[in-house]
């Protein structure tokens, strides 16, 4: 069962959201160059509303939660903060190495950092619900 849930939440948010997008950049590149970056300053700021609404949803859903267990929280949020920051490090010490540019490297990192972060909540919500202590 958790496999069929894995498959079906890897096809609904990450293969269809990457298939439509290439479809949507196919069709506004045969147009111009310039129909894409309009398309993308249009998108731009829902992208952000969709990322705080996504971020206000989850901590409301678990807001008894966190208040009743900060401890456990802590003991959630330790490792995950020392992996963000050694994901950076590592990231950041390897565009120093290829000499990228720091106006490159950090962004780049930055990046790198928060898809991990944002795979892993996926994947726990997807697997455990948003109710569990999985998604916290």
């Amino acid at each position: 069962m958790p496999w069929e849930t894995l498959l079906l939440s890897t096809v609904l948010y990450v293969v269809l959201p990457l298939v439509a997008g290439m479809a949507t950049r196919h069709v506004l590149e045969r147009r111009s160059a310039q129909a894409v970056a309009e398309f993308v300053g249009r998108l731009k700021p829902w992208s952000i509303v969709g990322l705080i609404a996504t971020v206000v949803l989850l901590f409301g859903f678990q807001a008894r939660t966190i208040v009743a267990q900060p401890l456990v929280i802590g003991l959630i949020a330790l490792p995950l903060l020392v992996q963000s920051y050694g994901i950076f490090l590592i990231a950041y010490v390897a565009a120093k190495a290829m000499k990228l540019p720091h106006n490159v490297a950090g962004p780049a990192c930055l990046i790198g950092t928060s898809n991990f972060f944002e795979l892993a909540v996926a994947v726990a919500i997807s697997l455990f619900g948003l109710n569990s202590g999985a998604a916290l």
